[in-house]
């Protein structure tokens, strides 16, 4: 496992974009490598997303054998900023040198897309507290979600105290019973 503060793929691509990590996403790396939990809270536009991101990517970095299972469940209760979250994450994981896979699953997503994606989940998957309660539904994603390795949940504010929120609960609950 790389170490935070390694010069590796994730801090050659942000060279090359000319960015230098906060010390806040720095020590969120650094949890994430230390297998802790833990919540961000930080100004929007401020880096929030690489923080969270930059763990597992720099973890894929340090493996010998990439494992192609499902890393991170990335949950958003805004559908709008699904994709732009999607297309973050790809660019970072490509620019990083992690050649994982970061597919959506909302209520958008084409059935021929959903059909696959239970069949083989992709590496990051950014989805809904809604899509989420469906794919826990289905025993075979049940089986795949068993290894991941994070679960970010975006805009947590906007749950607290409505049902979506509830639900996501019930979903993370169910989550954290099967790893």
């Amino acid at each position: 496992m790389a170490e935070a503060g390694t010069v590796n793929g994730v801090e050659a691509w942000l060279a090359g974009r000319e960015l230098d990590l906060f010390p806040f996403q720095r020590e969120t790396i650094a949890a994430y490598l230390a297998g802790e939990s833990g919540l961000v809270h930080s100004a929007t536009g401020s880096g929030k997303t690489l923080a969270a991101w930059l763990g597992p990517l720099t973890e894929a970095l340090g493996q010998a054998t990439p494992d192609r299972s499902p890393k991170v469940l990335w949950i958003t209760p805004l559908r709008a900023l699904a994709n732009d979250i999607a297309q973050n994450l790809r660019a970072a994981a490509e620019g990083a040198g992690v050649p994982w896979e970061v597919a959506l699953r909302t209520g958008d997503t084409s059935s021929n897309a959903r059909a696959r994606q239970r069949r083989k989940l992709p590496e990051a998957l950014v989805t809904t507290p809604e899509s989420l309660s469906l794919l826990l539904s289905y025993p075979d994603t049940v089986r795949q979600l068993t290894g991941l390795r994070a679960v970010v949940v975006d805009e947590w504010h906007e749950l607290l105290g409505n049902k979506r929120g509830v639900l996501l609960e019930l979903g993370l609950a169910r989550l954290r019973a099967l790893s």
